[in-house]
């Protein structure tokens, strides 16, 4: 493992080792520094104990498969990395549960290597991005920008680093109403995902902050957008 790669560093998890030599000497060759695991229980291991800019992650993998991976690391090993999922399966049930496990953006093989880049280096500069400290709310729901804690009522809710992201952009246009393509270009710059990815995201935001609790505050406005807001306070004197 290196930190001296000014591109970043990746760590592939691909047990096609053909894949993944192919991925890495791509990734190497446009300065990104790379490592490897074979499996998903070296790779699980590699990511919790040591920092990378993103994790490149197969779906389907022996010992320990990419959805369990992530899992661990949002929930055992407290990781936020960025991760990019790999999966030859395209369907929207596959898509949901790959984010709903933590993944931030998948890639459907085959891919374009040119692609894969695209998206490695979106995520980078997304978590790489500072922004101010501030603290938003918008009802009982609280997001401390700096800590990148989330609350709700006092309970704390657990979200993916670009939940995070869709929830701060939402809060801090609150109650104003956001445009999809206002969201994806924040968040994905010039690399736009497929039109499953934005509702993917959106569903497990809506589905952390809004299901467990009396009172829905993401709201989505046809044809316009989405937005969060407490509908229900009164209005302003």
């Amino acid at each position: 493992m290196r930190r001296d790669d000014p591109a970043g560093l990746i760590l592939v998890v691909e047990d096609n080792r053909n894949l993944s030599e192919m991925v890495g000497e791509y990734l190497e060759s446009k300065g990104f520094g790379v490592d490897y695991a074979g499996d998903g229980m070296d790779g699980y291991r590699l990511a919790a104990d040591n920092s990378y800019d993103v994790i490149v992650l197969d779906l389907m993998l022996p010992r320990l498969d990419g959805l369990e991976v992530c899992r661990r690391l949002r929930n055992e090993a407290k990781k936020s990395t960025p991760v990019l999922m790999l999966t030859a399966r395209d369907t929207l049930n596959d898509k949901v549960n790959g984010l709903e496990a933590g993944a931030d953006d998948y890639l459907v093989k085959p891919f374009a290597i040119q692609e894969l880049e695209a998206r490695v280096r979106a995520l980078i500069r997304r978590d790489r991005r500072q922004v101010s400290a501030e603290v938003l709310k918008v009802a009982d729901l609280v997001l401390d920008t700096a800590s990148l804690r989330v609350t709700r009522a006092g309970q704390e809710i657990a979200l993916s680093p670009i939940g995070l992201r869709l929830l701060t952009i939402l809060m801090r246009e609150s109650p104003r109403v956001v445009t999809r393509r206002d969201i994806e270009r924040e968040i994905w710059g010039d690399g736009l995902p497929d039109s499953d990815t934005l509702r993917s995201h959106l569903y497990n935001l809506r589905k952390a902050i809004d299901r467990p609790f009396d009172r829905p505050l993401l709201h989505t406005v046809q044809t316009a957008g989405y937005r969060i807001a407490d509908l229900d306070a009164p209005p302003a004197a």
